[in-house]
């Protein structure tokens, strides 16, 4: 059977249907996607809508947030330190001054995180600068990585700041600060004090009067750019307070001219240690304070504690000889003695209750201003006997013993003035010379200003006064008695005194030397303290100074020899600078008139 077999078509008609030829042109027609076009038209819309939604939700519903971020990339609290106050001397003189300064810190994250150990030569610059091996700095930093603040060295000066700032090391940063100067150095450095590094007060004036010195940092919130620059301020956080300046009653002229001769004296008798002090009489103002050993306030290192004591107000010594004035002051003031009256010294020695009391020869008969002169220690024992101890040791207190004397500086001393029910007449007599009570240097130079300025006493002062703001002063003691007595020691630097070398010419010193032995224990030693203390010029004193060497060294430890050319130059020099003029004989003579005649009136 044979198979089906297809019939085929015919061949005209299949090439009919052939396709047009490949240049002919086709019109073709593009086909909407309904369905994907609604699609893409509404995600544009949700996402349109959801950007506005989100916008106002968050600039109007809820913009705290917002707020919030943006500020901690732009809001900055700024602050502006200020620096410490002047310290200057009563005609304005820098005494103490903050200078600008700069802090080297490091932040150890960002030094490891940078590996800023790598560059060795910027490193070891580094290093020189802070003051530490370069090795060792790097294992310090090193140790704990997660700290971001650490002082490498402080108050460095602007031009090793700018040396670090152009060694350019990530992590190490500078920070603007302050550094305390003291243009005088050793000459005012018990005085002025020192502060720490971070510029508060440690010694001195500067712990004294540290609030006054020291002003608080201002602060304020602003805006900042990019750069770090200030766009807008926005507020005060926090108003700050300036510091205030400190202007001293100190004149540098006559500080410098006591410091220098105290030290020349002391390192010539190979002294311990020794004080000047120099008082203004009518106002009790301190003109100068000076101690040695000192040392260099702006050198810190090596500083011994014991250099650092103000001396003059902290140390007590028993006065000696210089407080004889004030028994003889007392007893005119008690009508127990008169100028005129004479005094049996002989035979230069007396035993009172057991004990002796001697003169360092027989002056024979004195009067009381040759008691004085001749620094008799039968004398003055004579008129401490005739009053009642309260009587003395009230006058004593009266002239400024016992007590705080006004200056406001830390450390200060009030001596030693015991009040007891019972004395003996030997520890009343040697409290007529100077033994038994202690006085600091100041007391005694405030002594002599009290006799100076007419029985008048007045607070001492370290800051400059004004004189409409000056206190009443106290009277202490009749003005005919101070100015009897002031008469009386003028002539301590004659022929017939015990201080000829204090002698200056031109002018009349009125003052009295002083010699005492350093008690020890169960008695006294063989080691001395040395005085002089007087006025100047004695027909109307200007000043008053006291001179105190501790512990001479030599053949030479009395008042006279030691301490009183010391006086003697300090006291000439001073009048000079303060252009008071030298006395003529004929004011002299006049002066010397009126004051008899004064004591003559008395009631």
């Amino acid at each position: 059977m044979k198979p089906a077999t297809r019939k085929k078509r015919p061949l005209k008609r299949r090439i009919a249907k052939a396709p047009a030829k490949s240049g002919a042109k086709q019109n073709l027609h593009p086909t909407l996607f309904q369905y994907r076009y609604r699609f893409v038209v509404f995600a544009l819309c949700a996402v349109f809508l959801a950007i506005v939604g989100r916008a106002a939700y968050i600039q109007v519903i809820s913009p705290d947030r917002l707020i919030y971020e943006g500020d901690m990339r732009s809001l900055r609290t700024q602050t502006r330190e200020v620096q410490r106050g002047l310290i200057t001397d009563r005609n304005g003189e820098m005494l103490a001054v903050s200078v600008p300064a700069e802090a080297i810190w490091a932040d150890p994250k960002v030094l490891n995180q940078k590996n800023s150990f790598a560059d060795t030569r910027r490193w070891q610059a580094l290093a020189e600068v802070v003051g530490e091996d370069a090795d060792q700095l790097a294992s310090r930093l090193k140790a704990n990585p997660k700290r971001r603040f650490v002082y490498l060295k402080r108050q460095v000066t602007p031009a090793l700041a700018r040396y670090v700032r152009e060694l350019r090391i990530a992590g190490i940063g500078l920070k603007p600060e302050s550094r305390r100067y003291y243009p005088a150095g050793e000459i005012t450095a018990q005085l002025v004090g020192i502060t720490n590094i971070d510029d508060k007060g440690l010694e001195g004036l500067e712990r004294q009067y540290d609030d006054w010195l020291t002003g608080s940092a201002s602060k304020r919130r602003v805006r900042k750019s990019r750069d770090g620059k200030v766009v807008e301020n926005l507020s005060v956080i926090e108003e700050g307070e300036n510091p205030n300046d400190l202007k001293l009653s100190i004149d540098m002229r006559l500080q410098s001219l006591a410091y220098e001769e105290l030290k020349k004296a002391t390192e010539y008798h190979m002294a311990s240690s020794g004080s000047i002090v120099i008082l203004d009489v009518a106002t009790s103002e301190v003109l100068a304070m000076v101690n040695t050993p000192s040392y260099n306030p702006n050198q810190r290192a090596g500083m011994q504690s014991f250099a650092m004591r103000n001396r003059a107000v902290t140390d007590t010594f028993e006065p000696g000889s210089t407080v004889k004035p004030v028994v003889v002051v007392t007893a005119l003031a008690e009508g127990v003695t008169e100028p005129g009256e004479v005094i049996n010294t002989s035979p230069g020695y007396r035993r009172i209750g057991g004990s002796m009391v001697r003169d360092t020869r027989n002056f024979g008969k004195l009067d009381i201003t040759h008691v004085l002169l001749k620094s008799s220690n039968m004398g003055t024992s004579n008129l401490a006997l005739r009053m009642d101890i309260e009587t003395l040791l009230d006058s004593y207190a009266g002239f400024g013993i016992g007590e705080y004397s006004g200056i406001n500086l830390p450390g200060e001393s009030t001596g030693v003035l015991s009040r007891r029910h019972r004395w003996s007449d030997f520890e009343r007599a040697t409290l007529s010379f100077g033994y038994g009570l202690s006085a600091t240097p100041l007391q005694v130079a405030r002594m002599y200003a009290i006799l100076g300025n007419g029985g008048r006493k007045n607070p001492v002062s370290i800051l400059k006064v004004k004189p409409d703001q000056m206190p009443p002063a106290e009277q202490v003691i009749p003005e005919w008695a101070a100015e009897q007595v002031v008469t009386m020691l003028s002539g301590i630097t004659g022929p017939e005194g015990t201080a000829k070398r204090a002698h200056i010419d031109g002018y009349t010193v009125a003052g009295k030397t002083g010699t005492s032995r350093k008690a020890i224990a169960g008695g006294y030693g063989d080691d001395f303290v040395t005085f002089f203390a007087g006025l100047a010029p004695a027909e109307r004193p200007r000043l008053a100074i006291s001179v105190v060497i501790n512990d001479p060294k030599g053949e030479d430890y009395y008042g006279g020899t030691v301490a009183a050319p010391v006086f003697a130059k300090v006291m000439s020099g001073a009048l000079q600078m303060l252009n008071v003029a030298p006395i003529s004989d004929k004011e002299r003579a006049g002066n010397l008139v009126a004051r008899r005649g004064g004591a003559n009136d008395r009631s």
